[in-house]
Formats: C-alpha cells, structure tokens, sequence
C-alpha cells in the first residue's frame, strides 16, 4: 500500500510538471522579455501655477518662502538667488518634464523672477501634461 501511494505521489507530481511545463508554452510570444516595474522619479519643488504667478517684485523672503516653500536650491556663493526645480521622468519612458523658476533678491526684497516652465502643462485637475517635446 505505502509503495502505491508513493507512486501516485511521484505520477502526480510528473503530471502537474508537464501540465505547468506544456500550460506555459503556450503563453510564450516571440522575443517576449519581462523588464522590472520602473516607478515616475520625481525631484524638487512642483508649484502650482496659481502660487507662481501670486509671487511679485517687493516681496520679502518670507513671504516667498511661505507661498513657495524652502527653494530646492538655495547658492552658497550668491544668496540673492533661489532656484525652485522640478524634474519628472515617467517611469520606462523617455518623457521627461521639467521646470525651473528663480528668485532673485537684493537684501529681503525680491526685485526679479524667471519662470520657465520647460516642457510641462497642468490639464483641469493638476496633473502634468507634456506642451513641447523636452
């Protein structure tokens, strides 16, 4: 009897290992490979247009700072400058968006902006959308 069973044993196991083997096959294309999952990478500072254009010239730091944030670059040898970037690639893609606004203080005034906003456009519910290839 224990000799039966293991053989049941051993047939079924070499059964459900070509059922697997042949149910695989089958579901094989040609030059199919399976690449890793990539996840978006996002870096900086994504502000919302409505707080970049509330920024204007004879604005202090601090009110900058409270509308913006803390800048993603703030220059060691020229403080009178902050850089607000953002940078988005999207996942395997080769879609990259960025944007890049600037600050310019003299003494706790802000007395010029830069905005460019590179490749990217928000749609209606603030999602990034591309304008231009980058």
């Amino acid at each position: 009897m224990r000799s039966l069973t293991r053989a049941l044993v051993r047939a079924l196991s070499l059964l459900l290992l070509v059922a697997s083997l042949v149910a695989s096959s089958g579901c094989m294309v040609r030059n199919f490979t399976l690449k890793p999952y990539r996840i978006n990478i996002q870096q900086g500072n994504f502000l919302e247009e409505d707080d970049v254009d509330q920024v204007q010239t004879g604005m202090t730091r601090s009110q900058v700072r409270f509308l913006l944030g803390t800048p993603m670059v703030e220059d060691l040898f020229n403080s009178d400058r902050w850089d607000y970037i953002y940078y988005l690639k999207i996942g395997r893609s080769q879609q990259v968006y960025t944007r890049h606004f600037i600050v310019f203080f003299e003494g706790d005034q802000a007395v010029r902006v830069e905005k460019d906003l590179g490749n990217t456009q928000e749609n209606d519910e603030g999602e990034i959308i591309e304008s231009r290839e980058g």
